[in-house]
């Protein structure tokens, strides 16, 4: 490459303008590769920007505002996240469509709920998802734990009514002494509050750091091949990161499905308006959450759909919807490529073995 670092840096600023607004002030050629390990202008001013508009994951989960992550509470949470009880049917767990060996979701394009009902939308990642702005495809969760009793009481999914879910819990003698000690000095610690707070104690820390690229934003320049390399910056020169920045490559803004031209109905259906139906106004239709990218290359099918299998045309439909721009073959494959670096060392967690219950404890019902 031989383009001056002035253009790469300007480029940057009109990124971050907004995703209305994004159009490439110089495109790289398709073929044009950043040297994975010569320092050169190019490459330092390549890092650089991206070190402005991303961050890696942490090692370690970030504190939760008024819910301590104490190791009572972690053992909980797992054990809730993984326990079948917690649906009326005693078949459903957060584990059924937030499959932490398949990136988080459940490779479904929505999911199997209560009395295999589908849901409405694709289940997102639950890995890195305590860095997200809210929770849910329109945001109508504001963090982890206010989206860990959602799915719970859900008709659609889990299908338990509230007082369910504690008369559920306090009907197996072996989840109390657990609950005391994740919440001593509680009169009655059995409490869907509490059962939203441990959850998202475990959930907060289901993080992958480490990926390639997380190795190159603390100055790795060896971390990313060229072909990686080339594929970031035309994520940043072509206006993607205007909106899938920061930590989670995504997850920290709203922005409008289709900003430039409307996606196909398979893809963005019509009677599914988005974010309007938790804001009741008529201008936040199609406006939803946007996704995070980490772990993208293991979390297929795509959209709020699930309605694409291959990343490629889910890179070729955002360039056509949000950004207005006709990307080559070439350069969906770099783009391709360099999403494949976003991919983290994968938590590894072990099943729990749950409490078991007794002739009292409450039973599935169909």
């Amino acid at each position: 490459m031989t383009r001056p670092v002035i253009a790469l840096l300007i480029v940057a600023g009109l990124v971050i303008a907004g995703c209305d607004k994004q159009k490439p002030a110089d495109d790289s050629p398709a073929g044009s590769v950043v040297p994975a390990n010569v320092a050169t202008p190019v490459a330092e001013a390549l890092m650089a920007s991206a070190q402005a508009l991303f961050k890696p994951i942490p090692a370690a989960a970030p504190a939760l505002p008024g819910n301590d992550a104490t190791p009572a509470k972690l053992d909980l949470g797992r054990m809730l996240f993984f326990d079948p009880r917690l649906s009326v049917s005693h078949a459903i767990s957060c584990a059924s469509c937030h499959n932490i060996g398949l990136g988080g979701t459940d490779t479904q394009p929505t999911s199997i709920g209560h009395q295999w009902e589908r849901g409405g939308r694709n289940a997102p990642t639950v890995l890195n998802a305590v860095f997200n702005t809210a929770q849910f495809w329109d945001g109508r969760a504001a963090d982890l734990q206010a989206q860990a009793g959602g799915p719970m009481v859900n008709p659609v999914e889990m299908a338990s009514p509230e007082a369910h879910v504690t008369e559920q819990l306090k009907g197996i003698p072996g989840y109390h002494d657990v609950f005391a000690k994740a919440f001593a000095g509680e009169a009655d610690p059995v409490t869907l509050i509490n059962v939203e707070k441990a959850i998202a104690v475990f959930e907060a820390g289901l993080l992958t750091p480490d990926s390639p690229f997380d190795r190159y934003l603390k100055g790795d320049a060896s971390a990313l091949t060229a072909v990686q390399k080339q594929g970031l910056q035309l994520f940043i020169n072509k206006g993607c990161a205007a909106c899938h920045g920061g930590i989670n490559v995504g997850g920290g803004m709203y922005a409008k499905f289709g900003v430039v031209a409307s996606p196909d109905a398979t893809i963005r259906p019509p009677g599914d308006k988005g974010r309007s139906v938790v804001t009741g106004m008529t201008g936040d239709d199609y406006i939803f959450k946007v996704p995070t990218l980490r772990n993208i290359a293991l979390t297929a099918p795509y959209f709020h759909t699930g309605s694409v299998w291959d990343l490629r045309q889910a890179v070729e439909v955002m360039a056509n919807a949000q950004l207005g721009t006709q990307l080559t073959a070439p350069e969906v494959d770099d783009i391709t490529v360099f999403l494949d670096s976003l991919t983290g060392v994968q938590p590894e967690v072990s099943v729990p073995i749950l409490p078991g219950g007794v002739t009292a404890t409450p039973r599935p019902e169909p």
